[in-house]
This record gives C-alpha cells, sequence and structure tokens, in this order.
C-alpha cells in the first residue's frame, strides 16, 4: 500500500475497512507538515509513518484531530510533533481516561466493536492522551505556502466536530462530520445536519474529503446529503 495524492501538496492514507481505520491526510507546506487525525493505535501511526518515509516525506510537525471517538483519536500519544483539538474533544478524552482506569474498559470496547477488538487484539491497556494544543471555535496555520483552518462545526455525529479547510488546493476535510450519531443509536439530527450542509456550501471548494469512504466533489457529497434529508 501506498500513500495515494489529492494534490500536489495534499497525500491520504486511504480509509481501510477491514479493521474500519479512518483516512489519515498529510498537507505538505513549504515550512511546516500538518496530519489529520491521530489514528486508532500506534501501529496505525506506525503504519501512516512508514508509508510517509516511503514516500520521501518528513513526519508531521502537527496533527489536527477532528472529533473525539477512538479511531480518531487512541493513537494520539503514538504520534510526532503537536496535537491540535478543541477543547470539547478534550473534554470527552478526560471522560474516556477516565474510563481507562478500569483496566476492563479495553475489554468492554473489544466486546463491544468487532473493529477495536481486530485492532487491539494483541493489547491490554490503553493510553489515552489530551491534546498538545487546544482551541475554541478556530485556529489558522499558515504551513508555507499553504493555509490550513482548522474550525468547530454543527455536526450530526459529535458534539465536538472539527473541519480543515485549505483554501489554496481548495479541499475541506470532514471527518465524519456527514454522519449519524453511533453513540445515540445511529441517531441522524437533520437540523444539525442542515447546518452542516449550509457551512459546506458556503466553503469554496473543489473536494470534500470524508473519513470513512474516498475524496468526493463538492457536488457529490451534497447530493448524498440531501438525499439523507428526504429519506
Amino acid at each position: 500500500m501506498r500513500l495515494k495524492k489529492l494534490t500536489d501538496k495534499i497525500y491520504y492514507d486511504p480509509h481501510q475497512p477491514e479493521v474500519d481505520r479512518p483516512m489519515l491526510a498529510y498537507l505538505k507546506g513549504s515550512r511546516i507538515s500538518l496530519a489529520i487525525d491521530a489514528g486508532y493505535s500506534d501501529n496505525h501511526v506506525n503504519d501512516f509513518y512508514e508509508l510517509l518515509n516511503q514516500s520521501g516525506l518528513k513526519k508531521p510537525d502537527f496533527t489536527a484531530i477532528t472529533h473525539w471517538h477512538y479511531d480518531h483519536t487512541f493513537g494520539m500519544h503514538h504520534i510526532q510533533g503537536a496535537s491540535i483539538a478543541c477543547y470539547r474533544t478534550n473534554e470527552f478524552l478526560r471522560k474516556e481516561q477516565q474510563k481507562a482506569v478500569d483496566l476492563h474498559y479495553i475489554e468492554k470496547l473489544k466486546m463491544a466493536d468487532p473493529c477495536f477488538k481486530r485492532e487491539y487484539h494483541n493489547k491490554q491497556s490503553l493510553n489515552i492522551v489530551l491534546s498538545d494544543i487546544e482551541f475554541r471555535e478556530e485556529i489558522i496555520l499558515n504551513l508555507g505556502g499553504l493555509t490550513a483552518k482548522i474550525f468547530q462545526t454543527v455536526s450530526p455525529h459529535s458534539e465536538d466536530a472539527v473541519c480543515i479547510y485549505v483554501p489554496e488546493e481548495k479541499v475541506l476535510f470532514l471527518g465524519d462530520s456527514t454522519s449519524e450519531d453511533f453513540f445515540n443509536g445511529g441517531y441522524m439530527d437533520h437540523r444539525k445536519l442542515k447546518k452542516l450542509i449550509v457551512m459546506i456550501e458556503d466553503t469554496n471548494c473543489e473536494f470534500c474529503v470524508l473519513s470513512h469512504t474516498e475524496p468526493l466533489k463538492k457536488g457529490e457529497l451534497l447530493e448524498y446529503l440531501y438525499g439523507i434529508l428526504q429519506s
């Protein structure tokens, strides 16, 4: 497996459905590199960094987190450089840290999620950390010829959803923000989805990148989301 190239400055390690590993992305500025999401585990991070090495890319200086769910954050303790998350993500991760004090918590997760069990089959404990950098509303990084606007948004998937917009490349990273809330019985809040759709419509992007599928053209994603509202 090799990294895929979305633009001259944006690369990604695709979603791996067999273990439901989310897509991890890499933004290559002339001075600073930024990864998007910290992965499922230390193994996920190691595999991602090996792909970067094979492509002649340095390890990221920063890693931006799209939301607190374990497939996006449980590799945070193993990343290179500093992690960036909104304050709401850290609030959720603090709760996860408290749960992980119980050494049986990892076994509960394995029982509840077959993909988690496959990812953590040989592990008996969790190392859950908070981000190094915390922000409210938005933070903007000048990567050198590339801008990363990292901002909170309304989402039906989680209360801490964060998107990353790269205006020079016209790419919008949405994490899992368009999905239903799997921690609330798969509920899809249409009111929140409508607000998210407005944000996407107002963003001057060509590609929309979700964490569990291949990148989509903006029009393709909006057509899909409007179909959800009509169902």
